[in-house]
């Protein structure tokens, strides 16, 4: 039984580094922002109502203490995701009550799809989703808050879609846009190739 011990040992290291070996890289994560979602004005017309798109695509700010912060108080544990393209924003773990009138958040999530901009001024920074450029709200640091960043994203609520924990995250805008979608039709009929639709 001695003898077969090392010999026991020698196959299963082998066989712990032949599997180390055969390890494939990690998926990617499926909330990486590598490409941009551009869609017209008149897509995102489409695809919104007309509060999300003045707020997201004009970087309009809702009223404060409105029906979309009523609606965020009452939300339990869950994701936020961006209203325009789907990726993921904020959680419910960095969700806290500043009193503010506005959805607040002391950071993002791990997803970290939220870009920061200071504004021209300098005077505030601005957030928006690093996928589709969505206006989000601004971010303010040092305000007191007894939260593990003191920051307070704050954050316009008709910006966010909410999906209660467990749910099912929303499908991602797909990157193509109906002026690319029409310029690869145009390239595949001067190549005398048909485009299924």
């Amino acid at each position: 039984m001695k003898t077969c011990l090392p010999l026991l040992l020698s196959v299963v290291t082998l066989a712990t580094a032949a599997c180390a070996e055969d390890k494939k890289p990690a998926a990617p994560d499926k909330t990486m922002t590598e490409s941009k979602v551009t869609l017209s004005e008149e897509e995102w017309k489409k695809r919104l109502t007309e509060e999300q798109f003045r707020v997201a695509r004009t970087a309009g700010t809702e009223r404060p203490n409105g029906a979309e912060y009523e609606k965020f108080n009452k939300q339990g544990d869950g994701t936020y995701y961006c209203v325009c393209c789907g990726v993921e924003l904020f959680t419910s773990n960095e969700k806290f009550h500043s009193g503010c009138g506005w959805p607040s958040f002391y950071d993002q999530s791990k997803a970290t799809n939220v870009k920061e901009t200071r504004d021209p001024d300098g005077q505030r920074v601005e957030v928006t989703c690093k996928r589709c450029d969505a206006h989000l709200g601004h971010v303010f640091e040092g305000e007191g808050f007894k939260t593990p960043t003191n920051r307070r994203f704050c954050i316009n609520g008709v910006a966010l879609n909410h999906v209660p924990k467990g749910g099912p995250a929303p499908k991602l805008l797909e990157l193509g846009t109906a002026a690319v979608d029409k310029k690869k039709e145009e390239v595949a009929k001067e190549a005398g190739v048909e485009v299924k639709k």
